[in-house]
């Protein structure tokens, strides 16, 4: 039988468009792209020009520190486009698909790290500390696979179709580390493992989040590695392992209170979002913002010139509130404002019913109240505000000490939030990491 391990502090937030279970095939899109942005911790090199034909599978980029690190194509067809920006930094590499798809095969005898760096997949999982792709040198103490999200109008993890390949994928990860591999699931899924310790979670988001899995089951403490991933790049792992191909399909979310029809979409990975997203805008939201992920921790991005991200599970819509006229501005004691400290009449229909939040912060940047209003949310046994504190003065002892090696941005998404002071505190963390690896490393 699974642990059990109730969150109490965290927020679900009531946002507008969530995806009903209808499934709808994407047949138009035909150019796709990697963004490097998405796998942080290598610096990227460009394996092929504009104009080179590749396959399924085939490297657009390799890491510098290690060649056998790649990100692969995912679709076969001829590269569009190398889009470059400031400094000539790689924005993205995009291919345009074209003809019989043909796919890179893997052999599946090679060992199963070699498989990994050589699909692409490796670049999925994610290393603690420092929320970054996994040290090339380094074994993990444990891994940690998430099989349930609980950020705004997330989709599940998994398809139904995706799930067979789970048991595969977990035995393959248990190769790799020499302690264990938890699987961390939804109370009542009734997802079970024999080669995983499974532990089911309930309660409000973060609850989904590795970061809280890992801080209530084996926190990560100085001078350890572990690694995570979600259960849908464990199935992609588990399907390498068995068949040698490359699974690079996504059933992705389409959400958000400007989207007409919020359903589900198969798709591949890095799929063009103006094609996603075609005759699905309200036109009456007036002005809107694009985000590839949830409202929280995702990427703005254009529709035009923009395409799906990583994790590539949703894709919001949410009006940009520049051109919003409301009586008494601030001060109104409209119902339809939603308010965590009840500072609008709003909780009197129930805080639970869905809103339709805008992307306005509502406020401007002032200086930092410690008010404790980031604990309530914040499920972790940290100080959240003492360590941004440390990280804002460059403190590395600090920061240690108040549990900078077992976070992630995306742990402090509900904090940033509810936050009066209007600080970006996933950006502040971002740089900290950084900071941290660089001085000691």
């Amino acid at each position: 039988m699974a642990n059990l391990i109730n969150i109490k502090k965290g927020l679900d937030i009531p946002l507008q468009g969530k995806a009903s279970s209808e499934i709808t095939a994407d047949t138009l899109t035909d150019l796709f792209a990697i963004t490097p942005d998405d796998f942080p911790g290598y610096t990227w090199k460009t394996a092929v020009k504009a104009g080179d034909a590749v396959e399924c599978g085939s490297p657009l980029l390799y890491a510098k520190e290690c060649e056998d690190i790649v990100l692969s194509s995912p679709v076969s067809g001829i590269v569009e486009e190398i889009h470059r920006g400031e400094r000539r930094k790689i924005e993205f590499i995009s291919v345009k698909k074209q003809g019989e798809q043909t796919q890179v095969k893997i052999d599946k005898n090679i060992p199963v790290l070699s498989a990994l760096r050589r699909s692409g997949l490796f670049a999925m999982l994610r290393q603690r500390p420092y929320d970054i792709l996994p040290d090339k040198d380094a074994t993990p103490r444990d891994i940690f696979v998430t099989a349930f999200d609980t950020a705004p109008l997330a989709p599940a993890v998994i398809a139904d179709s995706d799930a067979r390949y789970l048991e595969s994928g977990l035995k393959a990860l248990s190769s790799l580390t020499t302690g264990k591999v938890y699987l961390s699931v939804k109370a009542g899924s009734g997802i079970t493992s024999q080669v995983a310790e499974v532990y089911e979670f309930n309660g409000p988001h973060p609850a989904g989040n590795v970061g809280t899995q890992i801080a209530a089951i084996k926190p990560v403490n100085k001078g350890e590695t572990v690694w995570t991933l979600d259960a849908a790049t464990a199935c992609r792992i588990g399907k390498l392992i068995e068949t040698g191909e490359i699974d690079y399909t996504a059933t992705v979310a389409l959400t958000g209170p400007c989207v007409k029809n919020p359903h589900l979409v198969e798709t591949t990975i890095g799929a063009k979002l103006s094609t996603l997203l075609n005759n699905q805008i309200s036109t009456e939201s007036g002005k809107t913002r694009i985000i590839s992920g949830n409202v929280l921790t995702g990427w703005r991005a254009d529709l035009n010139e923009g395409f799906l991200r990583y994790p590539y599970r949703q894709i919001t819509v949410i009006e940009e509130g520049d051109n919003a006229d409301e009586f008494m501005g601030w001060a109104s004691l409209s119902p339809k404002k939603y308010s965590v400290s009840r500072t609008f009449p709003a909780f009197l229909r129930g805080l639970s019913k869905p809103f339709n939040f805008d992307a306005r912060i509502k406020g401007g940047h002032r200086a930092m109240i410690m008010s404790g209003e980031y604990d309530k949310v914040f499920p972790m046994d940290i100080y959240p505000e003492y360590l941004i504190k440390a990280i804002l003065a460059k403190n590395i002892e600090k920061m240690e000490e108040r549990g900078i090696y077992e976070v992630a941005p995306e742990d402090f998404a509900l904090p940033e939030f509810v936050d009066t002071s209007k600080l970006e505190l996933q950006k502040i963390v971002r740089e900290g990491l950084d900071y941290l690896r660089k001085e000691t490393m």
